[in-house]
Order: structure tokens, then sequence, then C-alpha cells
């Protein structure tokens, strides 16, 4: 009787975490969607955060500015990334509810939430990075109103860039631990809920590793531009879950490289 109560509470509990990811996914696209619905223009984005105005043009952003941008980037990073992490919090979720079955661990449920925010604080990290990177190519003049890049060479760079990235040992090393999810929480198990967020930050700076250089690319096509976001983000779950992904990563790479340098060619610079 005693196992059947703990089963029950088990599923009872892997419904809850899946709930709470597939929710929060849900809400990070909602938004994401609301702000391309807009026709990617930041003043009517920012309307749907805040009731104020984004300035036209760098030289003017605030304090609000900074933190409406750094908010829009941190929603797109868990919109794009927590699908593909999923089942990374998922397997730590089920493998803390065992230890704590066991007598081995306690206080699973905060251990899952620390888990997950150890994950998203390096992706909030990266956001912060890329509000940086946003401001400093706004000055420069390089985003158009639209928020992409008006530079054919910056944009074939980038998707350079990121292709040579794709190849390195690097790329190669930090996807490899986000596609074992069982090795990694073999390797990094730590007790406790600090050990718990300890590990969301190990596994968080793997996945900046693998795949920070393809998030840069929305600065080529577009921070807000839909069809873009949704590339990417299908680019990295495929990378991190497909059976074949590493080597899809390479041929990725490939076409990322060809697809930079057609650019830079054809536009005659």
């Amino acid at each position: 009787m005693a196992g059947a109560w703990v089963e029950m509470l088990a599923r009872r509990d892997s419904a809850a975490v899946v709930g709470a990811l597939g929710l929060l996914i849900f809400l990070s696209w909602l938004a994401v969607l609301a702000g391309a619905g807009t026709g990617m223009d930041p003043a009517a984005m920012s309307g749907l955060l805040m009731p104020f105005a984004l300035p036209a043009s760098s030289s003017a952003w605030t304090p609000l500015y900074w933190l409406i941008a750094f908010c829009m980037w941190a929603v797109m990073m868990v919109a794009m990334m927590l699908p593909s992490a999923s089942p990374m919090i998922l397997l730590y979720a089920r493998v803390v509810r065992q230890a704590e079955s066991a007598g081995k661990a306690r206080h699973a449920s905060a251990s899952i939430a620390a888990f997950a925010s150890g994950y998203l604080a390096l992706w909030s990290l990266f956001s912060a990075f890329a509000v940086a990177a946003q401001f400093g190519l706004e000055r420069a003049g390089a985003l158009s109103a639209m928020m992409s890049s008006r530079s054919a060479l910056l944009s074939g760079a980038l998707l350079i860039a990121a292709g040579l990235y794709q190849l390195t040992p690097l790329k190669s090393a930090c996807l490899n631990h986000c596609r074992g999810p069982a090795a990694f929480i073999a390797a990094h198990w730590r007790p406790g809920v600090l050990g718990a967020f300890r590990m969301g930050l190990a596994h968080g700076a793997y996945c900046v590793g693998c795949c920070a250089a393809l998030m840069l690319l929305l600065f080529a096509g577009g921070i807000m531009n839909l069809v873009w976001i949704a590339g990417l983000a299908l680019i990295v779950g495929f990378e991190k879950l497909a059976p074949f992904g590493a080597v899809a990563a390479k041929a990725i790479a490939v076409v990322l490289i060809g697809a930079g340098a057609a650019l830079i060619v054809l536009t005659g610079i």
C-alpha cells in the first residue's frame, strides 16, 4: 500500500513539473508572438510590456529602456531554450524524487525549482550581454528600426562566425553535455537545494556555450522576427534532441558559412 502511494505521488509530481514547464513555455511564446505581432516595431512592442514608449534611438536609452530590452531578450531565451532543456529538467526531477523517496534527499520540489532557476540564470546573463550588444550596434547605426542588421557585411559575418563556431571542439563538448542528460546528472550531482542550483548553473553554462553563437544570429535576421526566432529554436532543439543532432550541427555549419559568404558576395561587398 505504501509503495502504491509513493508511485501515485511521483506521478502527480511529474505531471506538476511537466505542467509548470509547459505553462512557462506557453506564456513565453505568447509574449514573443505578441511582440512579433506589432510588426517588430520596438515602440509598439513596448506598449505590450509597459505603458511607456521606447525611445527612437540609442542616444535616448533610459533605465526603463534597458529594463524593457532585457525583459524582451530574457523572455525570448526562455521561449527558445526551455523546450530543448525540458528533458534534462524532467530527468533531474525524476532522479531527485527517487532520492527523496529513498531518504537520500530532501526538499525535492525546491531542488527542482532551483535547478531550473540556475539554468535560466545563465540565459539571463546572456540576455544582459545581448542588450549591451544591441545598445552598441544601435549607437553605431548598425541596426534598423526593426532591430535587424542594416549591413549585409555584418549579417554575413555573423552567419560565417556562427558556422565556424559550430565546428569547434568547444561547441562539440557543450553539445555532448546537452545531449546526454543522464551522463550530465551523474557527473555533476550535488545534494541539496544549493547543489541543485549549482547543477542548473553548470547545465546553463554548457547550454550557453552550445547555443550562444546561434542566438546572436537574431541580430542578423531581426530580434523580433518571428520566423527567424522559430527557425533558430528549431535548430537548437534538433541539435539537442534528434538522434543525429551532433552530425546535423556540422551540416548546419556548412549552411551558415555558405549563406554568409553568399550574402556578402551577392551584395557586392
